[in-house]
């Protein structure tokens, strides 16, 4: 039987698609279903505001964390500058309790790009707010603040590198915020050239692996970055 693979979704006013009918919705990119499905899972889609969660945890073999908009800088104890996206309370509280409970009873969990910078604030981490404010350029993202192509290299015998297969890959990555201060239980196993980390593993769970990157972009053509989805449902089978 096919494992079951929750997968967050973006929440109701994040991105929404133009309707003259309907003014909220609750939506996904298609490519993370893909990826899901390429691995052999089933991916059912977990709209934010659940208030039994625990109830995810009891029904589903897997989840992935997914991308999207900023967590609200008050969650780690920073303060909102003009750079920062307007928050949205329910998808940040469902996915940080959602994180703590799979981290808990140990269900192996993808963290993808928004989903890490979850995974550290979750267990106590903060973010840098906006990464050009840190005077070091800013090569994960276009000049349209879309997507950049970059290298990344990861730590020899981590979590990631041994899924990927490769300690230095090419991946596409669109953030503008970054891991500051990492919580403790987390390593670090995965950076950029100019620093910023990009990958997290929590160093006592079975598979719980962050990347700040987005894998779900060239998975269907790139093996390395597909393999981050397998060996997810490799963990889970």
């Amino acid at each position: 039987m096919q494992p079951l693979i929750g997968l967050t979704m973006y929440g109701r006013i994040e991105r929404p698609a133009p309707s003259e009918h309907y003014e909220e919705h609750y939506s996904v990119p298609a490519v993370f279903v893909d990826s899901i499905r390429r691995a052999g899972g089933v991916p059912l889609l977990l709209p934010p505001g659940e208030p039994h969660i625990d109830r995810w945890i009891d029904r589903l073999d897997g989840f992935v964390v997914a991308g999207g908009a900023d967590v609200d800088p008050a969650r780690y104890g920073a303060k909102r500058t003009p750079a920062v996206q307007p928050a949205d309370s329910e998808r940040d509280e469902t996915e940080i309790e959602l994180t703590r409970l799979v981290l808990d009873r140990d269900v192996p969990t993808l963290f993808v790009c928004r989903g890490v910078q979850v995974l550290n604030i979750a267990l106590g981490g903060t973010l840098h707010p906006h990464i050009p404010d840190l005077g070091i350029g800013d090569l994960h993202r276009d000049r349209e603040g879309y997507w950049a192509y970059h290298d990344i290299d990861a730590a020899e015998g981590s979590r990631v590198a041994e899924a990927m297969g490769t300690t230095s890959v090419m991946t596409y990555s669109g953030h503008h915020q970054a891991i500051d201060a990492v919580a403790h239980g987390l390593t670090v196993t995965a950076s950029a050239p100019d620093g910023i980390i990009e990958a997290l593993e929590v160093d006592d769970a079975s598979w719980a692996v962050g990347v700040q990157w987005h894998p779900e972009m060239s998975a269907h053509d790139d093996p390395t970055q597909q393999a981050l989805f397998d060996t997810l449902l490799d963990r889970v089978r």
